[in-house]
């Protein structure tokens, strides 16, 4: 038998700074359905008091018939669905502005995103990041928008950042010629 090579393939890393260009779109590789525990753990855990998110007798009463997902939970998602393509070697989030939610969103809904390159300019404060706004949008199962936003992050130049992984060892890729044995066909059975 030959010798088995193993050749490290890299895996998505993230952009970094370079990697944005204006008018870029990146489809956001992930979706999630939100489930009620979501919806109660995540309004209860920031104490938000409304029962409309909560308490399924309260929310029957009401215009939606049923539970409403809380909207900052909405905003959490859709950022962190974003990250891989946006913010996975973030400096600092700088903010979001122009939230809008034009839909509400229900427990059972599947959320999916997408996020335009608006700006992308040099940092003018840290030369080692460069400053990229995108336009988020949010969308449900029936591709109907959820949430838009603009969101702005420091993002680090490549190379200039931290080590998201430690290098790896050098594998051996064949067994040293001093450690081989041989063995009759007859041992091999």
């Amino acid at each position: 038998m030959g010798e088995q090579v193993t050749r490290l393939v890299p895996g998505w890393d993230g952009r970094y700074f370079e990697d944005f260009t204006v008018g870029d779109v990146y489809r956001h590789p992930l979706g999630r359905t939100v489930l009620p525990t979501d919806n109660s753990w995540f309004t209860l855990l920031t104490q938000n008091t409304a029962p409309l998110h909560f308490d399924a007798n309260y929310a029957a009463q009401t215009t939606w018939r049923r539970p409403l997902v809380d909207s900052t939970f909405t905003l959490a998602l859709v950022t962190g669905q974003s990250v891989t393509d946006v913010s996975q070697h973030v400096f600092a989030n700088l903010g979001w502005d122009e939230v809008r939610m034009p839909a509400p969103v229900f427990e059972g809904d599947t959320i999916y995103s997408a996020s335009e390159v608006s700006t992308a300019r040099a940092s003018r404060s840290h030369s080692d990041a460069g400053v990229v706004t995108v336009r988020t949008t949010g969308f449900n199962q029936d591709g109907v928008t959820v949430i838009s936003f603009l969101r702005t992050v420091m993002v680090y130049r490549r190379g200039l950042g931290p080590v998201t992984r430690p290098p790896v060892e050098d594998q051996p890729t064949a067994t040293a010629p001093e450690a081989q044995t041989t063995i009759s066909a007859e041992q091999a059975r």
